[in-house]
C-alpha cells in the first residue's frame, strides 16, 4: 500500500482527529489511560498510580500528569465528533 492510498483510505479520521486538536501518535498512550482510569476506580491514589505508569511506559511523571489531563477532556469541536 502507498503513502497516497493510507491517507486516502483514513482521511475522514484523520481530519476529525486533526480538527479536535490530537496527533496521531497520541495512540500510544491509550493502554496508559485505560489502566490509569481501572486503577483509579479501584481507590489508588493518583501520584501511586502515575509513578507506576511512568515506570511502566518508561516516560516521565509529568508526560503520564499531561496524558491524563488530554485523554480526561472532552471534545468541542463539532467537526470533531458527530
Amino acid at each position: 500500500m502507498k503513502v497516497y492510498e493510507l491517507l486516502t483510505f483514513n482521511k475522514e479520521l484523520l481530519k476529525r482527529i486533526h480538527t479536535a486538536g490530537l496527533k496521531a501518535e497520541d495512540y500510544k498512550y491509550v493502554d496508559l489511560y485505560h489502566e490509569y482510569v481501572d486503577r483509579s476506580n479501584t481507590g489508588e491514589k493518583m501520584t501511586y498510580i502515575v509513578a507506576i505508569l511512568a515506570t511502566k511506559y518508561n516516560i516521565s511523571e509529568r508526560q503520564v500528569y499531561k496524558v491524563i489531563r488530554k485523554f480526561a477532556g472532552e471534545v468541542y469541536t463539532a467537526n470533531a465528533v458527530q
